[in-house]
C-alpha cells in the first residue's frame, strides 16, 4: 500500500474522527461524570460544584491524563499488532484490502442498527470492584477499559485497525492508533477538567445521538466502499487540498 503524506493525513484524520465519535456516543458519553468521579475519588456533586471546582481541578486533570494514558497503550498496542498482521500477509493486500472495505460498511450498518452483531452488542470487560490508589491506579483503570472496549466503541475502533491492518510499518499502524485514543482522550480531559461545562453541554447533545450514530454509520460505510474500489486516493486528495487551505491561512 502506498501510504505517502498524503494518505497519511487522510488516515490519521480518518482514525482521530473515529475517536472523536467513540466519545460522543451514546454508551460512553452519559458515562464520564461516572468515570470521573471514580479515577478521582471526587463525588459527583463535589465535582459539579463550582465552589470546588478550582481546588480539584489539578487532581481531576492529572488524574484524567493518567486514565488516558492508560486507555491508549491499550489501542496503540492493538494498532501495533494490526499492522503487524497485515505486514505479515503483505501478498493478499488486496484481499486485506476489499475484506477490510466490506467490514466497515457492515459495521456502519451496525452504527445505524440495520444489522445486528451479537458480539459487538455485548459488554465484553472487567469491572473493578474497588478504586486503585493513585496515579498508577488510574493508570491501571484505564488499561482495563481499553482491554474491555464496550460495544459503542467496537465499530470505530474497529474502524481505526482495518487502517492499520493495510499499512507498511508498525509504527504507522501505531501512529493511526495514537490518533484514534487522542480523538478519544481529548474531549475526555476537557470535560474532566471541565465537568460543570460538560453537564450542561450533554444536556443539549443528548437530543442528538440519533444523528451522530447515522452520521458516523455513513462515515464508516462511505470509507468502507471507497476500500472496496480502491478508491481510497479520492479521500487523500481531499485531504491534500483541505491541508494546503488550512497552511495558506498560517
Amino acid at each position: 500500500m502506498d501510504f505517502s503524506l498524503g494518505a497519511s493525513l487522510s488516515a490519521l484524520l480518518f482514525s482521530f474522527i473515529m475517536g472523536l465519535i467513540s466519545f460522543a456516543s451514546p454508551c460512553i458519553l452519559p458515562l464520564i461524570p461516572s468515570y470521573v468521579s471514580y479515577i478521582t475519588g471526587i463525588s459527583f456533586d463535589e465535582l459539579a460544584s463550582r465552589e470546588s471546582r478550582r481546588k480539584n481541578m489539578k487532581t481531576t486533570l492529572v488524574h484524567s491524563v493518567a486514565f488516558v494514558l492508560g486507555f491508549s497503550f491499550i489501542f496503540v498496542l492493538l494498532g501495533a499488532t494490526a499492522s503487524l498482521a497485515g505486514q505479515l500477509m503483505t501478498q493478499y493486500v488486496n484481499v486485506i484490502r476489499v475484506v477490510g472495505g466490506a467490514l466497515l460498511i457492515v459495521l456502519g450498518l451496525f452504527v445505524v442498527d440495520v444489522v445486528k452483531i451479537p458480539f459487538l452488542q455485548r459488554e465484553a470487560k472487567l469491572h473493578l470492584k474497588s478504586r486503585p490508589v493513585g496515579y498508577a491506579g488510574t493508570f491501571l483503570v484505564g488499561l482495563v477499559f481499553g482491554a474491555g472496549w464496550t460495544p459503542c466503541i467496537g465499530p470505530f475502533l474497529g474502524a481505526a485497525l482495518v487502517q492499520a491492518a493495510q499499512t507498511e510499518t508498525m509504527g504507522t499502524g501505531m501512529a493511526l492508533l495514537a490518533f484514534y485514543s487522542l480523538g478519544f482522550g481529548i474531549p475526555f480531559i476537557l470535560s474532566a477538567v471541565a465537568i460543570s461545562a460538560f453537564l450542561s453541554s450533554f444536556s443539549k447533545l443528548k437530543d442528538h445521538f440519533k444523528a451522530i450514530k447515522v452520521t458516523s454509520g455513513v462515515i464508516l460505510m462511505v470509507v468502507g466502499l471507497l476500500l472496496v474500489m480502491n478508491k481510497m486516493t479520492m479521500l487523500t486528495s481531499y485531504t491534500l487540498i483541505i491541508w494546503e487551505k488550512i497552511k495558506s491561512l498560517w
